[in-house]
Parts: C-alpha cells; structure tokens; sequence
C-alpha cells in the first residue's frame, strides 16, 4: 500500500478497523457483514438516500432519524445502528462508502479470500466463473472471490486482476500491442 493515503482513506480504515474489532469482540461479524452489504445495496439504488445520508449540510437530526429508521426497517444490529450515529455525530458520515468498503474488505481478508477482478468479452455463465475461480483458487492457494463484468469492447479475452498483477489476453490489448509496434518502426 502507498504510504501517501489521503486523509479521506485513512479516515475510512482507522473507522472500518473500529467497527470490525467491536463487531468481532460481540461476535456479530457476520451479521454487521450482512448488514452492511443491504446499507450498500439500498445506498446504490437510492441516490436520494445516499445524497441524504453524505450530506455535510444536513442537520444531526435529520440525519439521526434517517439513520434509526433504516436501522429498524433493515434491522441493523445495536453495534451498526450506533456506530453509524456515531460517524454522524463525527461528522464523518460522509466517508460511509469507504468505510463500508474498508470495513468488508477485512472480513473477506480475515476468512483468507483474495479479491480479483475478472472481465470478458463475453457473458460467461454460472458454472464457467465456478471452474474459473476454482482453478485460479488452488494455484495461488487461497479463496478467490471476483468481481466480474462484461466489456464487449474487449473483442474477445479475459482480464484478470488481482492485487497489481494483471492478465490481460483480450484482443483489444493484442491489437494495442501491434499497433504501438508498427508505429515505433
């Protein structure tokens, strides 16, 4: 990791580290896990939420009640619920995207999974990214989890990307490579 993290990100991980030890301590983690992937899913399909909830201007108690409402309607363990007004009362609940980020990224690092990037020219189904993930897991040793899209502009191919080591066998990239080739010549 760059040891010029900006404050934001700093911030972020100082918090997500918190939340992840008290979740553990209560032994919650799974369902603070759970929980925050809904809050992440309903933040991604309500940009009014989300702009509600990440804006500076918006008073403690507005905010506040958003907060216990979604906590009740999504059922939010005690920890979350409390630790979410505690970034309001912070102010600092405009860092909730990457604290969330953060904070799941460490549970996937503490049940030993390696986050990867995966695209393709093609959709591939259900059963090719298992045998995919598979193969991939038992040569570097470890649980692979992927986060996978389509892009079709790749022409044919994959890309792999997993920490800063890419594998990119996409024709795009091939015709790339030709290109810069015949233009040095």
């Amino acid at each position: 990791m760059s040891t010029n993290k900006s404050f934001s990100t700093e911030t972020a991980e100082r918090y997500s580290r918190a939340l992840f030890e008290v979740s553990k301590e209560a032994e919650e983690l799974e369902k603070v896990e759970s929980d925050i992937k809904n809050f992440q899913l309903l933040l991604n399909s309500s940009k009014e939420i989300k702009n509600f909830i990440k804006d500076p201007t918006q008073n403690f108690g507005r905010q506040t009640n958003m907060i216990n409402l979604l906590a009740e309607k999504l059922r939010f363990s005690k920890n979350l619920k409390n630790f979410f007004l505690l970034l309001i009362d912070k102010r600092r609940i405009f860092f909730i995207e990457k604290i969330t980020e953060s904070f799941l990224r460490l549970c996937s690092r503490k049940r030993g999974e390696i986050k990867a990037s995966l695209i393709s020219s093609k959709e591939l189904s259900e059963p090719e990214l298992k045998v995919i993930s598979k193969d991939l897991s038992n040569s570097i040793g470890s649980n692979l989890k992927f986060d996978y899209k389509v892009d079709k502009e790749l022409i044919g191919g994959l890309k792999l990307q997993l920490g800063s080591f890419m594998i990119d066998t996409s024709i795009k990239n091939k015709l790339k490579k030709y290109e810069q080739a015949m233009l040095e010549n």
